[in-house]
């Protein structure tokens, strides 16, 4: 009972004394903005949009329209647009209400362009989905392994099936815009010698025969994707913060935030940095932690991270996927 009793005092007296260090490091103007910008968000933030024109990347078929179709329901009107950044552009214009975009793939990591222009667009992140990625192969009718000399689909799709491809060094691997485009882009030639990989949906509506199913090697392959707005949004439930920050270039400034994260009991479920253009050797970095903007304590704890930190953006609250 003793032991117990002394190890609680330790702790408290560990968390008085990383509350005093965050108090003499962090001034009282540094990054405070970013909580205030947070808070004019929160006060502004609207209700889900009911029967939402939703925008994604790529074509029919894509895993992206997957995604959103199965975050939004069927009663979405979705439309493909050739680039992530007319993505982007289209919410901002007011064209759409909700962007579907891929963050991270569990097997080939982050999508780097994506990160990027979430610092250039002033988006913010209501929910999130995950989508199981099962590649095929597919091409015209009538074509087999052994006509094939061509195979089209996105960087990311010939990379993630590999170890199949590299099964077959005679067919030359073409890089596509994405990989339901790549299918589109088949059927349209109707060439034997000409296959796609993509999904078994693009197969479907471009009417291609699945000649192998389940080309990526990794059968748990997973890509993660949030769905953006260009107003806040609290929705119930939403148990998921994301922010993106940056810190002086100073010794112990990142293990600083890590401290705010530790004394508020918040757990860090991600961290993925990006170089900043126009600073040299430094980085903003895309955090995201357990909370709720709403919830108790949840103020305190991103005025003490305002404190700590350079520049500070809360870039949603959202429900984390299972």
């Amino acid at each position: 009972m003793r032991e117990t009793e002394e190890l609680a005092h330790l702790d408290r007296e560990i968390e008085r004394l990383l509350r005093r260090r965050l108090e003499l490091v962090a001034g009282p103007e540094s990054g405070s903005t970013g909580y205030d910008q947070c808070r004019r968000a929160m006060e502004a933030a609207r209700c889900p949009v009911s029967q939402p024109r939703v925008v994604y990347q790529g074509v029919a078929g894509a895993y992206s329209e997957m995604a959103a179709l199965t975050f939004f329901g069927k009663e979405a009107r979705c439309q493909g647009l050739a680039r992530f950044e007319d993505v982007f552009e289209a919410v901002h214009r007011g064209e759409a209400d909700y962007a579907v975009l891929p963050i991270e793939n569990s097997s080939t990591g982050a999508i780097r362009q994506v990160y990027e222009l979430l610092t250039q667009y002033q988006h913010y992140i209501v929910g999130e989905d995950t989508v199981r990625v099962e590649h095929c192969l597919m091409a015209p009718r009538g074509a087999s392994l052994d006509t094939i000399t061509q195979i089209y689909s996105h960087e990311q799709g010939l990379f993630q099936s590999d170890r199949f491809l590299s099964r077959h060094p005679e067919w030359e691997q073409i890089p596509f815009g994405d990989t339901a485009g790549s299918a589109q882009y088949v059927a349209q030639t109707g060439d034997i010698t000409k296959a796609a990989i993509g999904s078994a949906r693009a197969a479907e509506l471009y009417g291609l025969d699945i000649l192998y199913r389940g080309t990526n090697h990794n059968s748990g392959n997973t890509t993660r994707f949030v769905v953006t707005s260009p107003v806040m949004e609290l929705r119930p439930g939403a148990d998921k913060i994301a922010v993106l920050l940056s810190v002086p270039h100073q010794v112990g400034s990142l293990q600083r935030i890590l401290t705010v994260f530790l004394l508020h009991g918040l757990n860090l479920m991600k961290i993925e940095s990006r170089p900043m253009p126009d600073k040299r050797w430094e980085y903003l970095f895309f955090m995201e932690f357990s909370g709720s903007l709403t919830g108790p304590g949840m103020e305190e704890a991103l005025e003490e991270l305002s404190r700590s930190t350079s520049y500070l953006r809360v870039l949603g609250n959202f429900t984390k996927t299972a």
